[in-house]
């Protein structure tokens, strides 16, 4: 600091004020101090700023990638939760562990982060009850069955299911299926966004009176192109399907497809909770409950930075529904005559 101050021909208290933000600098006296750290490759040390504060500035995003895949709507929630971390002065780090609660312990007993965000949340889920027995806040992107005391912010699969199926009973549509991708693994049973969409499908469903039926495949295009196939065979008089599984979306369209049914004239699907990069992989291009994958990215991190900061404040608890956006793959119901 004594080396970067004569360079730039200011205070070490100047230097101080521009590595630690503490104080206001003109920006020209801070470009020449940046211009000096820069000449003497003299770089802002987090960890030590850390130490000297108590706190770390970063937040775990724990998601259990050896229980589910990654998807470009899950890189959604990573980019713009990293992005409204920045803003808020912190750093966010992604924690690609399992859900098992004794590694949740093993990263917070460490002074590592400041603050946890979980995804992937099971309705029953030992990451919550392990964090809620330790002193680190946390929130989760996703609910669990119990949400009292709990910061989250979630999709409302409820009202988003309900308005899928609604759109499509306007266009005559009687007969629906519900392709999701299962729980992952065994390890993820109750998985959260599977187990709310299932309820909501059959509760609305049996309210509405109309037929339906429930298939799982794994999270991929061939899968897909499987469980079309039993759909097409098992369940001719399905015209309506609502696919939560957007890995395997592509394959379902292509599988429909290659056993002569016509998408949308015969069959009309609707991805629920993927992304528009996604749809457009389809041939036709799928029409879509878009996620909020963003906004919820930037509310997660904020839930829990609120709870760093202000952990006296309400409990931040928000439920944000998809949004329909068109496309190609949803038309009215074919006469029967």
């Amino acid at each position: 600091m004594h080396e970067v101050a004569q360079r730039a021909g200011v205070s070490i208290a100047t230097v101080s004020f521009v590595v630690n933000d503490s104080k206001p600098v003109a920006p020209a006296t801070r470009a020449r101090v940046e211009a000096a750290m820069k000449e003497l490759g003299y770089h802002r040390n987090s960890v030590g700023r850390a130490l000297a504060r108590g706190r770390t500035y970063i937040i775990a995003l724990l998601y259990p990638a050896l229980q589910h895949s990654f998807s470009r709507t899950a890189v959604r929630f990573f980019t713009s939760a990293a992005a409204q971390a920045r803003e808020r002065g912190y750093n966010l780090v992604l924690w690609p562990i399992s859900n098992e609660a004794e590694q949740v312990t093993e990263l917070t007993s460490t002074g590592l982060v400041d603050g946890v965000l979980l995804m992937e949340v099971q309705l029953d889920d030992s990451r919550v009850g392990e964090l809620e027995r330790g002193k680190t806040p946390f929130a989760l992107i996703g609910r669990t069955q119990d949400t009292a005391g709990i910061a989250f912010v979630d999709i409302d699969f409820e009202t988003t299911i309900e308005s899928a199926i609604d759109h499509l009973m306007k266009l005559g549509h009687t007969n629906f299926a519900l392709v999701d991708g299962g729980y992952g693994s065994d390890a993820l049973s109750g998985y959260g966004p599977v187990a709310r969409s299932r309820s909501a499908f059959g509760e609305v469903t049996t309210q509405r009176g109309l037929s339906s039926v429930m298939l799982t495949c794994d999270e991929n295009p061939d899968a897909g192109r499987e469980i079309a196939a039993e759909l097409v065979a098992d369940h001719a008089e399905t015209t309506a399907v609502l696919v939560m599984n957007e890995l395997a979306a592509p394959g379902i369209v292509a599988g429909v497809k290659n056993v002569g049914i016509a998408i949308p004239d015969d069959m009309s699907i609707i991805s629920v909770g993927s992304s528009a990069d996604m749809a457009s992989m389809a041939d036709p291009q799928l029409t879509l409950m878009t996620s909020p994958s963003t906004e919820l990215g930037r509310s997660g991190v904020d839930a829990v930075i609120d709870r760093i900061e202000n952990p006296l404040n309400p409990l931040p608890q928000a439920l944000i529904p998809c949004t329909f956006t068109a496309g190609r793959s949803v038309a009215r119901v074919r006469s029967s005559s």
